[in-house]
């Protein structure tokens, strides 16, 4: 009864670290994107700055992505 108790916890630990891995892999990919870059270094202006180029900080991602809204 013993090794059928533990064998479920190896098993969900082992699937949590892969899930994990694939998480971290897709957040790289993501941080890499120029997009992302973009979408930091306009968040990173003051509300002045935004204002003096059109934009509030809630329309940073539509702006960076308006090419991808169909909307």
């Amino acid at each position: 009864m013993a090794i059928a108790a533990t064998h479920p916890v190896r098993s969900a630990e082992a699937s949590s670290g892969i899930l994990q891995g694939i998480f971290s892999f897709l957040v790289r990919i993501a941080e890499s994107n120029g997009r992302m870059k973009a979408v930091e270094r306009l968040n990173a202006m003051s509300d002045a700055e935004l204002a003096a180029r059109g934009l509030q900080r809630e329309d940073i991602v539509r702006h960076v992505f308006r090419d991808m809204f169909y909307v």
